[in-house]
């Protein structure tokens, strides 16, 4: 606990001491951490492996970028109801994923998030097709707030949203939803029998990480001023997944560490070389092979010693 509010106040007071870019490549790592940390509520509570999380993100960014473009929303509104679309269209996506079960389940996200890629680079009236969204506004908030608008002020957004997403997760895998969830995970025959509903359990944690996941993507969409489809791209989904494994699946901490871990790394790698994936790839099986546990495993193991 410590450590964890040391890092808040890290953080709080980063706009004080970094350079704008650095400020720039933090926001992102704190949007992408969010969208790391929502998976791992389907991967590393439920053993739900997703391969379309894309979709999740593409969803928000294009939904939130659609209310600031073509109407007079405000900003944090605009975001909610960007993520809020983002989990009630889950539900339905939920429902027919969840009639089958592990890779059967793995490919049907697949397919959703590729159906969805394929209609945003049909629907040119409302996504831009191939070209995309450009020039989403960073709109003054509720009365005339115009804090969200500097740089500063968005990075102190995306960290709100980010806090207040870890304390809803923290609170969810801790209380009797998430001992269900666990239940699944490690034996989802004995939870059935003890009278629950398994499917519907599942059903719902897609909805909440989707909902977290269209959260990301809607703060990422005003954050860039653009979104497109490779935001939905299935690439994308297994960099968030990868991102997942990395910091240390279940723990809602590692994630956030490996979307962090996992820009940086690419950022320094890509300034020498463009096959830089090829060697982050090297890195991902070196952590599989000798730290299952991910960066937050590594750190808690070397605070025992």
């Amino acid at each position: 606990m410590r450590g964890l509010i040391i890092a808040v106040i890290v953080l709080a007071a980063a706009p004080l001491g970094l350079p704008p870019f650095a400020m720039t490549l933090l926001t992102e790592a704190l949007i992408l951490g969010l969208l790391a940390m929502s998976l791992d509520l389907m991967v590393g509570y439920t053993r739900l492996i997703s391969f379309g999380h894309a979709a999740a993100y593409g969803l928000g960014a294009y939904t939130c970028g659609d209310l600031l473009l073509h109407t007079t929303l405000p900003l944090p509104f605009a975001v909610l109801a960007a993520a809020l679309a983002s989990g009630v269209i889950a539900i339905g996506v939920a429902w027919t994923c969840t009639l089958a079960k592990g890779v059967s389940f793995s490919m049907l996200t697949l397919a959703f998030a590729q159906l969805l890629y394929a209609v945003a680079f049909k629907w040119t009236a409302v996504t831009g097709a191939s070209d995309g969204l450009a020039g989403i506004p960073r709109r003054a908030g509720p009365f005339g707030l115009t804090v969200f608008q500097t740089k500063n002020g968005y990075y102190y957004l995306v960290l709100a949203c980010l806090l207040g997403a870890y304390a809803f997760c923290r609170s969810l895998v801790q209380s009797p939803f998430g001992a269900v969830l666990r239940g699944i995970r490690e034996n989802e025959p004995k939870t059935l029998s003890l009278g629950y509903n398994t499917r519907l359990y599942k059903i719902a944690v897609v909805a909440i990480s989707f909902a977290l996941g269209g959260l990301s993507g809607a703060l990422y969409s005003p954050f860039a001023g653009f979104a497109n489809t490779d935001l939905l791209f299935w690439l994308f989904s297994g960099q968030v997944l990868i991102m997942v494994i990395v910091g240390g699946k279940g723990t809602l901490i590692g994630p956030i560490l490996g979307a962090a871990f996992f820009m940086l790394l690419e950022h320094v790698l890509s300034l020498y070389t463009e096959s830089w994936a090829l060697f982050f790839g090297l890195i991902f099986i070196g952590f599989v092979t000798f730290a299952p546990d991910g960066i937050w495993g590594l750190m808690r193991r070397r605070a025992r010693v």
